[in-house]
């Protein structure tokens, strides 16, 4: 089972993401991640923005209808990444199974996927919101909260 892992721009590179890319496939046996935060991602989502005016496109038309499932992680308050969210509620609309990545406790817990069922249960924030908590001021990538 191929799962798309939907995550925040400034969790790529980070212990977070190499430990939810870990443990996702010990949680859902039998299933391979399909991690966005790969070279060939960055350069499809480049060659759909320069030819088409729209980067996320190459995701929706490439990789997400090639994926069983998704396991997505909002920001630490709840709200999803508008990004995340899309991609998330995608694949839900193709009756796809799709869970919330959430470690008990804290950053640190134990990680655990809750189903989503519902589109209602995304929190989707805009892309003005979801730009502020990724990035500062001066454009680099701000700490993942």
């Amino acid at each position: 089972m191929l799962i798309y892992f939907g995550h925040p721009i400034n969790v790529y590179g980070t212990e977070l993401e190499a430990r939810i890319v870990g443990d996702v496939p010990r949680i859902l046996r039998g299933s391979v991640i399909e991690n966005p935060n790969q070279p060939k991602h960055d350069a499809g989502y480049k060659r759909f923005k320069r030819e088409y005016g729209n980067g996320m496109r190459y995701f929706y038309q490439e990789v997400l209808p090639n994926c069983d499932g998704g396991a997505f992680l909002p920001f630490g308050d709840g709200a999803w990444g508008s990004g995340v969210a899309g991609e998330a509620l995608f694949l839900l609309r193709q009756h796809k199974p799709i869970w919330v990545v959430h470690m008990a406790g804290s950053r640190n817990g134990d990680l655990v996927l809750y189903p989503i069922l519902s589109e209602n249960e995304v929190r989707a924030l805009s892309i003005e919101e979801t730009r502020a908590r990724v990035y500062m001021s001066d454009h680099t990538i701000r700490p993942f909260a």
